[in-house]
């Protein structure tokens, strides 16, 4: 898939206020710093599109984004990219918390054109709960998603692969059988293809579907 325009359309704080289309969707989500921002730029490859920060938990709407894949923007297929509010910031007062909560689950169980959920995980730590039960959610709530591990660049080759490896073998106990899952890094733009093929596939599925139906 190439990527031709990249543009940012709307943020907002209810699904009410998001944009009408009938175009697939594919989210992004993770706990705040896991890479967020950079992995949505390195996709799209505009270092300017998602805004990026130092500072955790800075992502607090829907923000949504019109990709096009075709040579003009007339002619080109176009899907949405949405950047989710991070969990799991634990600065943030209780009040804020739940709001954001309220923010990421209406817009997960209630939005029709959320096709797919990525699901960020930094690939120098051992599973945490909080991803664990995330994930436990979205599978009893029908969710379809993947797992992207970020920050592939931090780690040698030996590291991120005995990494990956425990990860998915944790996964092995709950999950058979495990959920897609990809390694990437916004530096060097590992995993970018094996990505962009992805929503690619998915998106050809759903066209031959509706010219089916």
């Amino acid at each position: 898939m190439t990527i031709k325009y990249a543009n940012y359309i709307k943020s907002s704080t209810l699904i009410s206020q998001c944009p009408q289309h009938n175009a697939p969707e594919y989210a992004f989500i993770g706990r705040s710093n896991v890479g967020k921002s950079s992995l949505i730029n390195m996709l799209t490859g505009n270092s300017k599109l998602a805004k990026t920060s130092a500072t955790p938990g800075k992502t607090l709407l829907i923000n949504h984004f019109e990709i096009h894949t075709g040579s003009t923007q007339r002619g080109s297929a176009i899907w949405y990219l949405v950047d989710l509010p991070g969990y799991g910031f634990a600065k943030r007062s209780k009040t804020e918390r739940a709001k954001l909560e309220q923010m990421i689950t209406s817009y997960i169980l209630q939005r029709r054109n959320l096709t797919n959920l990525f699901l960020l995980i930094d690939c120098r730590h051992e599973p945490q709960q909080i991803d664990l039960d995330f994930m436990q959610w979205l599978g009893e709530s029908g969710i379809p998603f993947s797992i992207v591990f970020t920050k592939a660049d931090k780690l040698g080759k030996q590291a991120l692969a005995k990494s990956i490896e425990a990860y998915l073998q944790r996964l092995s106990e709950i999950w058979d059988p495990l959920p897609p899952h990809f390694v990437t890094s916004s530096e060097t733009r590992l995993g970018r293809e094996e990505l962009l093929t992805y929503i690619e596939t998915i998106n050809a599925e759903i066209a031959q579907a509706n010219t089916q139906a």
